[in-house]
């Protein structure tokens, strides 16, 4: 009786997983077909995207209060997707890394942007966005930062980012998670 319960619980975090990963695949592909979408047409899927988003979210928060194995496991997709609502990460690539907790994959994605930068092949404004990001998603997973990076964090850190490590510190206070999250929400829908 009881590895069949563990089976469940694997099973069901594993559709949850595959779920933010088709959201956030979503949102990647639609950032990156934006020039071929009439501007009506990227805010229409944008929109239905951050919606299905917070219904994800809303039955995250269902599960979380009936089942209290699966909070810290479901506390990381809680966090991504609090993420991916308030606009703090603009790179669904980052959001999913952090979700699944990769902090390797996240150094990997970092060391390529620094060589993509040196050749040219990236736009400075777009490295920085991305590194903040990256350096705000290592911090949250407990991952030492260097020096230059927290210099760099300090200086280039905006109010979205600030605002997501503001909320995300306390992960006991969920309820200011899922309401920051239907804040924005409500924001992206007007």
């Amino acid at each position: 009786m009881a590895s069949r319960g563990t089976t469940e619980t694997s099973k069901l975090k594993q559709n949850l997983e595959e779920q933010l990963d088709r959201l956030m695949q979503q949102l990647q592909d639609l950032e990156e077909c934006r020039e071929e979408l009439d501007t009506d047409e990227y805010e229409e899927t944008k929109k239905e995207t951050l919606e299905q988003l917070s219904e994800f979210n809303d039955s995250l928060k269902k599960i979380m209060s009936g089942d209290m194995t699966l909070v810290d496991e479901l506390s990381g997709m809680q966090l991504a997707i609090q993420a991916a609502i308030s606009q703090a990460f603009k790179t669904p690539e980052v959001i999913r890394m952090f979700a699944k907790k990769q902090p390797r994959q996240l150094r990997t994605r970092l060391a390529e942007m620094d060589r993509d930068l040196m050749v040219g092949k990236l736009p400075r404004d777009l490295y920085t966005q991305q590194k903040l990001e990256i350096l705000t998603a290592l911090r949250k997973l407990g991952e030492k930062l260097t020096g230059d990076d927290e210099m760099f964090l300090s200086t280039n850190a905006g109010t979205a980012l600030s605002q997501f490590e503001r909320v995300s510190t306390d992960l006991g206070s969920g309820d200011k998670v899922f309401a920051l999250a239907s804040v924005e929400v409500e924001k992206a829908k007007q």
